[in-house]
């Protein structure tokens, strides 16, 4: 259910933040037509909600509904992956329980199918995190550098905090539905994590990743996960995180480096799997042809 909130002094807030930066099946139901965004020449955006913005300047260059708090799906990844590296190397070694893969099969989560017993490192596990989208995965890095589920999450919250993202609010680490309330967001805040964690080098390579494999060893088990994000290949795309819940709808947090800008954005509350990521194509082509005008 959306809970629509304008809070435009957060969002001048998130926004100045990044000034500063440097260095499933398809749904079936017929679509609505789209609501025209406020730039008369951009592209059609079925979505209840997007964002677009340059992420080296924190420039607005698209907005529909940015401000309406939504739930955003396993897009929630993107801060389980940011917070991780936070205080993790990605040589640290994680080793799976039996919980985790329960807690993703009991949510009817997606799986990186991991087993338990296997010993994989944070660098591994962050690529069963995002290209699969793996429920497992979320939960054994969540656990691990909460320490516990809980505890991570309030640092989930803390690092939104500290970005600026006073829209938003996590409940877990995987984005599932949750018995007492779903989380939520906003297009313009995780646009503003999005922003952040394209600066991260192994999130932008593990995120720009179509396919990764792991050979068995005496640690681990023999893994092979392909990305849920069909808007790689697009030239310049670098991915970042697609999601889904019957609440939610089809999800993507994105970003490409075109015409020499990297720009960023985020979809929400889409009907039609394959069309959030020609939207996606559509707003990155426009956006970096306005940068460069």
């Amino acid at each position: 259910m959306r809970i629509r909130k304008a809070h435009l002094t957060a969002a001048a807030g998130a926004l100045a933040l990044v000034t500063g930066l440097t260095a499933p099946a398809h749904a079936t139901t017929p679509a609505a037509a789209p609501v025209h965004a406020v730039q008369q020449d951009a592209p059609s955006v079925y979505g209840s909600a997007a964002y677009l913005m340059d992420a080296s300047s924190g420039k607005e260059l698209f907005s529909k509904n940015a401000d309406d708090r939504l739930p955003i799906a396993s897009v929630t990844k993107m801060m389980t992956a940011y917070v991780v590296l936070k205080t993790a190397k990605p040589t640290d070694v994680v080793q799976i329980k039996r919980e985790d893969v329960q807690y993703a099969e009991d949510g009817g989560g997606t799986t990186a199918d991991l087993r338990p017993g296997d010993r994989l490192t944070v660098g591994e596990l962050l690529y069963g995190l995002m290209l699969p989208s793996g429920a497992d995965a979320a939960h054994a890095l969540a656990r691990t550098y909460g320490p516990g589920v809980g505890g991570f999450v309030a640092k989930m919250n803390g690092t939104a905090r500290e970005l600026g993202m006073n829209d938003t609010e996590y409940v877990n680490a995987d984005g599932l539905p949750k018995r007492g309330g779903d989380g939520y967001s906003t297009a313009r805040d995780q646009s503003v994590l999005a922003a952040k964690a394209v600066q991260v080098p192994l999130i932008k390579q593990v995120a720009g990743t179509r396919y990764h494999s792991l050979d068995a060893t005496s640690e681990h088990r023999s893994y092979s996960w392909r990305n849920t994000n069909k808007l790689l290949g697009t030239p310049g795309a670098i991915g970042l995180k697609t999601g889904f819940t019957r609440a939610a709808g089809f999800t993507l947090a994105f970003a490409g480096e075109k015409r020499g800008h990297t720009l960023v954005g985020v979809l929400l509350g889409e009907s039609v799997s394959s069309r959030r990521f020609d939207t996606a194509e559509s707003l990155l082509s426009w956006g970096a042809a306005r940068e460069s005008a």
